[in-house]
Order: C-alpha cells, then structure tokens, then sequence
C-alpha cells in the first residue's frame, strides 16, 4: 500500500463560506485527508461539534491520526447518503453550523494503484469507493449489455465515440475477459480516432465507470434533498464539485430551492411555497493560480454556496 496522499482543494474558500462558529454542529460529509475537517475544527473548538463521514478505511486511519487530538470529532465509517439515519443514531435533530461537501474522488484514490482509477497504472478493474462494495469496474465492462455501456459512456462521461467504444469492448470480451486498466485503456486508443487533445482518449470512459459504480450522481441528488430537512435555519451548504454533471445537479438543487416560483407562465396567481434557501455566491467559486500551480486538478473545482432561510 504506497503512502497517504492528500492534497485539500480549495480549503479556506470553502470552509470560510461555512462561518464557522463555536457550540455549533457541523457536517464534512467527504472526510478524504481531514484537509478541510482539521480547518473546521481549529474554528469551532472546543465547544463545536464536527461529524465526518467516510466510506474509505485508508482515509479513515490517516484522518483519525492527523485529527486525534480533537475530541470533538466523531467519524463515522458510513456513506454520506445515510446522513439522516446517522444523525439520528448521534441524536442530533439538526445540523445547526453547515455541511461541506467535497465530491468525486481523492487524490490518494486516483494514483492508489490498486484501486484502479487510473488508466495510466496496470492494476484490476475496481474504481469502488467503498471497498466493500458489490459493484466493480470489472462487473460494469464485462457484464452490461452494448446499449447499457453506451448510456453510461454518453450520459456520465460525455465520451463522444460512445457507441464505438462499448462495440469494441462487447467483441473482445468475447474472446477474452477484459481485466485490467491498462487492457481497457488500450482498447480505447485502438478503436477511437486520434484526436489532437491533453485529454487522454480513456479519460471520460473511466469518469463514467467510477460514477457508475459508486452512484455518484444519484447519491448527490439524494443527499442533498434530505439534508434539507436537516438544516437549522442559517445553516451552510458548502459544494465542491470537479466535473460538469455533479455541478450541474448542484447548480440546479440551488436555483429550484432559492427561486420564489415555479409555476408555469400561463398561470395568473402563483402558489408557490417561500424559497428555503439564500445563494451566497451566484457564480461558482474556483482555486486560485497559486493553488492550480500547486495541484493542478483543482482548475477543475466548482465551489457552489447556499444558505438556509426557512424558520
């Protein structure tokens, strides 16, 4: 297992737009490294309270020892999908600082070699977050039928050789099961023209295969919706996002939830209920030169804030 690597993207810009405040609760729904818990800590100790949730037991034992001398932190080895039913469990009825999310995966995840994110590493076919997992890569490239392999090419990785592409893969895995990143990444380049581009021909296929097996998107939309009912009135939302599609569903969960109607046009009186949420920043929130320079993925991260507003 090679050493933990974490680099925090955009850490003051998205714990400061939490407000931090002691004696308040607050939610890291993606602990990763403790980048961004250990800046929330230092803010709300000694009489706040963080809850950090986590599906990765390599991040969990190198956030717990990086965090241990708070006493204020409870981490918990769970999806943050399960947020309702692990604040009841805590017996807390309401989240009353914020709730920072920090999406996708890390960057230990990605250049873990085992875990098989990258195409650029000879490793199993895997991309689960959550090692315990039923769902691999593997499943999804040698048991899903051409036209579901199409779907998720196109509609989680914006792949435009779609179509191309799952064809190649269902023909060869009739001949030989395809078993490594490095066999698929290879397939790719082969049945797909060359185009002049920095971005690696396997690069959106693989996107689309770890939202696939970890149900990203799905799981933003769902968690988003409950932690709702769990926000105390000024609570934060604090989002960071790294590709379209999750900042898409952000963008959207916002403008619905702060807009005062939605009625359709030809409709004379409206009867919509108040917005419960403010936009604190209209336009997304991106890293700054100086950290692009220094981790280059973060040139990618949307940071989207909103405020609750219903007493």
């Amino acid at each position: 297992m090679q050493e933990f690597k974490h680099f925090t993207v955009m850490k003051n810009e998205a714990v400061e737009a939490l407000n931090c405040t002691p004696g308040k609760i607050y939610v890291d729904c993606t602990l990763g490294g403790g980048g961004h818990s250990e800046l929330i800590l230092q803010r709300i100790s000694p009489t706040g309270r963080l809850i950090a949730f986590d599906i990765d037991d390599e991040a969990i034992a190198f956030a717990s020892e990086r965090l241990k001398q708070y006493k204020n932190l409870t981490i918990v080895k769970s999806s943050y999908t399960k947020i309702k039913q692990v604040m009841h469990d805590l017996g807390i009825e309401k989240i009353t600082g914020g709730v920072l999310f920090d999406l996708g995966a890390s960057y230990h995840q990605l250049t873990s070699q085992e875990r098989g994110f990258s195409f650029s590493k000879e490793a199993p076919l895997d991309m689960r977050f959550d090692m315990d997992g039923d769902l691999t890569a593997y499943d999804v490239v040698n048991n899903y039928s051409e036209d579901e392999l199409v779907r998720i090419f196109s509609q989680y990785g914006e792949e435009h050789f779609s179509k191309r592409i799952a064809k190649a893969i269902v023909n060869q895995r009739k001949l030989q099961k395809i078993k490594t990143t490095t066999e698929l990444s290879d397939l790719i380049i082969s049945c797909t023209p060359h185009v002049k581009s920095h971005v690696h021909p396997a690069t959106r296929v693989f996107q689309a295969l770890r939202i696939e097996v970890n149900h990203e998107l799905q799981n933003v939309k769902n968690t988003l919706n409950d932690i709702l009912d769990l926000l105390e009135f000024n609570a934060i939302i604090s989002v960071i996002s790294f590709h379209s599609l999750e900042d898409r569903i952000v963008k959207q969960f916002f403008k619905y939830y702060s807009s005062r109607c939605h009625c359709d046009k030809t409709q004379a009186i409206c009867n919509c209920p108040p917005p419960v949420l403010e936009l604190v920043n209209k336009k997304p929130i991106t890293a700054s030169e100086e950290e692009i320079k220094i981790n280059p993925p973060s040139r990618s991260a949307k940071l989207r804030v909103a405020k609750y507003i219903k007493k």
